[in-house]
């Protein structure tokens, strides 16, 4: 039979593990940045741009994160993205989001089409990749986008652009007006 007094050594054991367990989820990794428990990179984005102008957005290729504020500051928001297949795919640096769309369409780029022929024109509609909202960058075809696929969150699996849940896409693209500035990372 189990002894189940609590013990001494128990009590210890128990108490280092709440002390410890805040400080892992806020660590410092090797490289000096910070991370939160889900390891997103924490951003703040005066480090990105001289002003919030209409709002900003800091697609973190490498945490899989996307940091929205709002032009006043006042509202900040963290998402978890689906980020380019590769490095060559991945465009980084300053854009602005030139336009929004509802229910967008796809048509596949030619460089899409050199890798997979099969690719055809998609409607609106649930096989759609690029979910049920688009916002378009000045960078022509890179989107911030909704996905139907919510296996593509959290991994390396676009062909370029940064992909988010369609509920989040949805509240993303409510509160961005075009004209918010964005840098991908």
């Amino acid at each position: 039979m189990l002894d189940r007094r609590f013990t001494r050594r128990a009590a210890v054991a128990t108490l280092g593990a709440g002390l410890v367990a805040p400080v892992i989820g806020r660590a410092k990794t090797a490289d000096g940045v910070r991370h939160n428990i889900s390891s997103f990179s924490q951003q703040d984005w005066r480090d990105h741009f001289d002003t919030l102008g209409k709002g900003v957005i800091v697609a973190d290729t490498v945490s899989r994160a996307l940091h929205y504020w709002n032009g006043e500051g006042t509202d900040y928001r963290v998402y978890p993205t689906s980020v380019p297949i590769s490095d060559e795919l991945t465009k980084r640096g300053y854009t602005e989001v030139v336009r929004k769309r509802v229910g967008p369409d796809w048509t596949p780029t030619p460089s899409m089409l050199e890798r997979n022929p099969d690719l055809k024109y998609m409607p609106p509609g649930p096989d759609n990749p690029l979910g049920t909202h688009a916002m378009y960058l000045s960078w022509p075809a890179y989107l911030i986008h909704g996905t139907h696929d919510t296996r593509k969150i959290g991994r390396r699996s676009s062909d370029g652009c940064i992909g988010l849940y369609n509920e989040m896409i949805a509240e993303l693209f409510q509160i961005t007006p075009v004209g918010t500035q964005v840098r991908i990372l």
